[in-house]
């Protein structure tokens, strides 16, 4: 299995909306870059893109980095449901934190994966102790 980076909502809102986003676009460009140089996987777990898209013309933009950079949404399956259910659990966070849990069960399906996220914090404690997980705040 492939290494990946995993973007999660504020990552990929990040890339779609640069203008507005500063410093944080800036990085999440240049992590998806070094991503791609070194012929890793670029995945949205597709529960992301209920944070993202909203039946508006702003979700163009959101459609265009999809399409244009090699980045791929990743569907759920019922196993990686269950294991955010037990990321959950471990990490004793509600059913609010779910999309969340579904970014970092998607990245256990990689050899090693990076979650790329505007706020680690969440994504520590649902990560702790995955050797093949690692967060990057953008």
């Amino acid at each position: 299995m492939a290494e990946a980076l995993v973007l999660d909502s504020e990552a990929l809102n990040a890339l779609a909306h640069a203008r507005t986003r500063g410093a944080l676009a800036l990085r999440a460009r240049a992590i998806v870059a070094t991503a791609l140089e070194r012929r890793a996987l670029v995945r949205v777990p597709a529960p992301v893109l209920a944070e993202v898209c909203r039946g508006r013309p702003e979700d163009a933009a959101v459609e265009r980095i999809l399409n244009d950079r090699g980045i791929v949404v990743m569907s759920l399956t019922e196993g990686m449901a269950r294991d955010a259910g037990k990321l959950l659990a471990k990490a004793r966070l509600g059913s609010t934190h779910a999309v969340d849990a579904f970014v970092v069960a998607t990245a256990l399906a990689f050899e090693s994966a990076v979650i790329a996220t505007g706020d680690g914090t969440d994504f520590k404690r649902l990560a702790a102790g995955l050797r093949t997980v690692r967060i990057f705040q953008i």
